[in-house]
């Protein structure tokens, strides 16, 4: 059953983001035994939902779901409403909403729109978890049409006026385009990485500075290496396939490099 598992997550990892909710179900059909390790390993793309009383609009994910319903971060009331429901801490509630709001500016000033959510949730011995959510999704209006989702899982751990966290971060891309004049592109994938850290808690916004400082660092980071290293290497892929210059002119700069290749060569000799 693990190497099942095993499987069929390397299969989920190479199949486009888009699509995660349809090949997740094909495969809970195909194993209904791993469907639990299924649900609990894959990441999948962030929906959106308007929240009643703020009339704002929230992301879901496993993390705010209790039973069918979830938590809008604005209003920290669940719908539909539940009546037994798990809530965070009055502390750990003040938190969370200075993170919603700073991550609200910081999502508007790097992505020019797109919803963004923050929960929070206690741990023993005082320490406390949370998963910052950003899903910015674009209407194809210019050149292509794709989404931007970044999961932000963390962890703190205070001790005396210190604090180790620990990050897991998982960003979902594609872009999908179709014109006439250059046919239909499709890139998609996903990436995840972790950090540690240890920063000074003063007061307890320090908690903020300090996650907010370690997710911009961790999305920067993957942002450049989305940019240079998966599609640098498809522009690289696709300029060896087809070349804009003609095939005389590629062959004359090559007979042009043989003979100072040559000339150099005698000339050392």
């Amino acid at each position: 059953m693990e190497q099942q598992l095993d499987c069929a997550l390397d299969l989920m990892r190479r199949l486009p983001p888009q699509n995660t909710e349809e090949n997740l179900a094909s495969l809970m059909t195909l194993l209904p035994e791993l469907t639990e390790d299924l649900l609990s390993s894959i990441d999948q793309p962030l929906k959106v939902q308007t929240c009643e009383k703020s009339g704002k609009e929230y992301l879901l994910c496993d993390y705010n779901r209790d039973s069918n319903s979830y938590r809008s971060p604005w209003s920290n009331e669940f719908s539909p409403p539940l009546a037994d429901a798990t809530y965070p801490s009055a502390k750990l509630r003040k938190l969370e909403i200075a993170a919603n709001d700073a991550f609200d500016t910081y999502r508007e000033l790097y992505f020019e729109g797109g919803v963004s959510s923050a929960y929070f949730w206690d741990l023993e011995d005082g320490a406390f978890a949370g998963v910052v959510l950003i899903k910015k999704i674009g209407d194809g209006k210019g050149r292509a049409k794709g989404a931007w989702d970044s999961i932000h899982i963390f962890e703190a751990q205070e001790k005396a006026r210190n604090a180790h966290y620990k990050l897991t971060s998982t960003v979902m891309l594609y872009m999908l385009s179709s014109k006439n004049e250059l046919g239909d592109m499709n890139l998609s994938g996903s990436m995840t990485r972790q950090a540690e850290m240890d920063g000074i808690v003063d007061d307890p916004s320090m908690h903020i500075a300090n996650i907010g400082r370690m997710i911009e660092d961790m999305e920067t980071k993957m942002r450049h290496l989305l940019k240079d290293v998966y599609f640098g290497k498809t522009k690289d892929t696709v300029n060896d396939l087809r070349s804009i210059e003609s095939l005389a002119k590629v062959r004359k700069q090559q007979e042009l490099q043989r003979e100072i290749a040559s000339k150099l060569q005698a000339r050392q000799q």
